[in-house]
């Protein structure tokens, strides 16, 4: 006990070893970087060793921590994230086509068609297009809310058919995961109908179902999409029953020959892509 108040008091900076400054860094033996300087020591050098010291020790640590977050961003990780984005051009087009009113089921339709048509000559995706409008209630004139073209092969993702893509926009605009809105004003409900170039797949007719949507109006058909190599899954005529029984009200085969000459078309020489990756 006595041999170590006795060290202690021999390292402390006390005021006599203070003024002889030899003294003292030559006591500090356990600190050999200040024993060191001593013999040359003036009142200027007094905190050099201490911060050389002390700067190796930041710029070890900041070192460190750089490797850590460079490794820990090159390491995979789980995605957190999709991205479901139209065409350049689809962007570009929608500033005209938001501007117009629509009044008939035949003009609407043929904004999915040109969508089909122009995604297949852009080579930005399938043969498939589709358009959300909202129907007005007093005038019954149609506003464009969104639209969507097949991205499946450019953005990696089975799940991005023109129906959905249309869909999650509409939604995404409207900041709601339903489209059966009411008026604030009126209460009344809102109508927003679903316009596609063909008739959907499975996936996209259980989208439309959960969608919101008040009306799908489809041009060609699933045989005319089946006729080119498309597989549409398990859709019958009992599932477009099941989406009348929802409210939801079903109109086919407008426009049905111009929407056909665009899957032929694509048909000749364009992916025919399926779950296989063929």
């Amino acid at each position: 006990e006595r041999r170590k108040k006795k060290e202690a008091t021999q390292l402390a900076p006390t005021r006599s070893n203070l003024s002889k400054p030899q003294t003292f860094f030559k006591k500090n033996t356990r600190m050999p970087f200040l024993a060191s300087s001593a013999g040359s020591y003036n009142s200027s050098q007094t905190m050099v060793p201490l911060l050389v010291a002390g700067a190796g020790a930041c710029a070890t640590a900041g070192l460190c921590t750089y490797i850590k977050k460079r490794a820990a961003k090159n390491d995979p990780e789980i995605p957190h994230s999709v991205s479901v984005t139209l065409p350049e051009w689809a962007k570009q087009d929608l500033v005209e086509h938001s501007k117009k009113d629509y009044t008939t089921d035949e003009e609407m339709m043929q904004l999915a068609i040109d969508l089909s048509s122009k995604n297949v000559a852009e080579s930005t995706g399938g043969p498939f297009g589709s358009a959300i409008f909202e129907r007005l209630p007093d005038s019954g004139i149609c506003k464009l809310v969104s639209v969507g073209v097949n991205r499946v092969v450019p953005l990696g993702n089975s799940t991005l058919h023109g129906e959905t893509v249309a869909i999650q926009l509409a939604q995404s605009k409207l900041k709601s995961f339903t489209m059966r809105l009411k008026d604030d004003d009126s209460q009344k409900n809102r109508k927003f109908e679903l316009f596609t170039s063909c008739e959907p797949c499975a996936m996209c007719l259980g989208a439309t179902l959960w969608s919101g949507a008040s009306r799908i109006v489809c041009a060609a058909t699933k045989a005319d999409a089946e006729a080119i190599g498309f597989n549409e899954g398990p859709v019958f005529e009992e599932s477009y029953e099941h989406l009348r029984q929802a409210g939801i009200d079903v109109k086919k085969m407008v426009l049905q020959k111009e929407a056909a000459e665009v899957l032929e078309d694509y048909g000749k020489n364009g992916m025919i892509y399926n779950s296989s990756g063929e």
